[in-house]
């Protein structure tokens, strides 16, 4: 598709999760000098790489969704999908028969929270919504460059290796996201991995609430820690470890079952991870630029120029303030850095 072209002679800016929030986006856009052109955003020498879950949870959900699909059509950016894509398609494609299943995704009361924000705000718009459901399907897993990579949340090489033999691209068909219903399926964990990331399974009896009140068994891990040695080495989620947990030695077995990200790898970028503080790369080739956009923290993008060592200095933001009135999500006011 042509919105996904790459052209060499561009720099590029790599954006976070937006969820919604499309206003926060636009002040991102104007301060990196993105300009309205024929009512499409474009940068003149630059191109925008959205890292996915353009959808849930934000303020104006429908309105980023046109402003990122205009962008990608049009060629001023590319994007790659986010969990929160790949769930809606779940949650609104029904299962074929004899799968036991109504819907791909189970339509229960986190689910139907996790998307309510957007279905609500395409009610009134049921075929604009099935439109983007269908561009879902073009959008890649990922983006693979020989001076960059993008991903939503881990970059597993043997998986994706494998994928792009299975598939003969970088996106998923119908037949895929049927497939990956079975977590345990190699279209499983696919979707698992890229768009969610890696884990371990906490020691017998433990468990973590997290902030979301979602109880865990398992605890998200990095992709890039070399010769980690504990659970605190490789831990990478918001929600903390338990003391006695994180400084728990990993055995042969956990070892084996972490991945790793080469030094002389090109640099890779990442969303999904709700990072807090003022971003700074998590390695020289390793960058995660989720910064809790709708959670009132940061939107972020890297403004890559063909360095292969990731810089603090090329992290760009607008901080979203909270409003003065608790009338979330109606109000979403930014300051540029």
């Amino acid at each position: 598709m042509a919105g996904q072209a790459r052209s060499a002679s561009r720099g590029y800016d790599i954006i976070g999760d937006i969820h919604g929030c499309a206003h926060t986006l636009i002040r991102l856009l104007d301060q990196m000098g993105y300009r309205k052109v024929n009512g499409v955003y474009e940068h003149p020498r630059r191109q925008a790489i959205f890292i996915g879950d353009i959808i849930d949870r934000g303020p104006r959900i429908r309105e980023a969704l046109h402003l990122v699909r205009d962008m990608v059509e049009h060629g001023s950016a590319r994007i790659v999908m986010g969990n929160h894509e790949y769930n809606a398609l779940g949650y609104c494609t029904r299962a074929r028969p004899g799968s036991g299943k109504t819907f791909l995704r189970e339509h229960n009361a986190r689910h139907d929270r996790l998307i309510r924000e957007t279905l609500k705000q395409f009610e009134h718009y049921p075929h604009e919504w099935n439109e983007f459901l269908e561009w879902f399907y073009t959008i890649p897993l990922f983006i693979d460059e020989s001076d960059f990579r993008a991903v939503h949340a881990c970059w597993d090489s043997d998986l994706i290796t494998k994928f792009k033999e299975n598939q003969g691209g970088a996106c998923i068909d119908d037949d895929f996201l049927h497939a990956s219903a079975a977590i345990e399926s190699f279209a499983g964990q696919v979707m698992d991995t890229l768009l969610r990331g890696t884990d371990l399974r906490l020691p017998p009896g433990v468990k973590i609430t997290g902030k979301d009140g979602y109880v865990r068994e398992f605890f998200r891990t990095k992709f890039w820690a070399d010769n980690p040695k504990t659970y605190a080495d490789v831990v990478f989620q918001p929600d903390p470890l338990p003391k006695d947990v994180a400084c728990r030695e990993l055995t042969e077995a956990e070892r084996s079952q972490l991945i790793s990200y080469p030094a002389s790898a090109p640099p890779v970028f990442v969303g999904h991870y709700w990072m807090e503080g003022e971003p700074a790369p998590l390695k020289h080739n390793v960058a995660c630029i989720d910064f809790s956009a709708v959670k009132y923290g940061k939107l972020v993008a890297y403004r890559l120029d063909g360095e292969r060592t990731l810089s603090r200095d090329k992290f760009v933001w607008v901080d979203v303030e909270r409003p003065e009135q608790p009338d979330y999500p109606t109000s979403e006011d930014s300051v540029a850095r």
